[in-house]
C-alpha cells in the first residue's frame, strides 16, 4: 500500500504522521506529566505550539522527500497539500487565537 502513488495516501500519510511528532514530543519533553497537561500546556504556551509544529512538519517534510525521491509524485502532492493545510493553521491558531 505505500509503494503506491496515490493522491489519497499522501493525504492520509501526512495527515497520520504529524500526530506520530505529537506523541515523539510529548514523551520528549513532557512525559512525566499527563497527557492531559500536555494539551494544556499547548493551548497557553505559543512557543510550545510553535516548537511542535516544527516537529511535525519536518517529519512531513521527510516523508515528502521520500515520495519524491522514489518518483512517486502524486502520492508526494497529497503530502504536501495537508503539510500546507498543517502549516497555515497552525500559524492562524499562533497569530489569530
Amino acid at each position: 500500500m505505500l509503494t503506491k502513488d496515490n493522491f489519497k495516501l499522501g493525504l492520509i500519510l501526512g495527515f497520520l504522521l504529524p500526530f506520530v511528532g505529537v506523541v515523539i514530543y510529548y514523551y520528549w519533553k513532557i512525559y512525566p506529566n499527563e497527557f492531559s497537561t500536555f494539551l494544556e500546556y499547548l493551548t497557553t504556551e505559543k512557543r510550545l505550539l510553535s516548537s511542535l509544529t516544527v516537529v511535525c512538519l519536518l517529519l512531513n517534510v521527510g516523508l515528502f522527500t521520500a515520495y519524491i525521491n522514489t518518483h512517486r509524485d502524486k502520492t508526494a502532492k497529497g503530502v504536501f497539500a495537508i503539510t500546507l493545510v498543517y502549516a497555515i493553521t497552525s500559524l492562524m491558531i499562533k497569530f489569530f487565537a
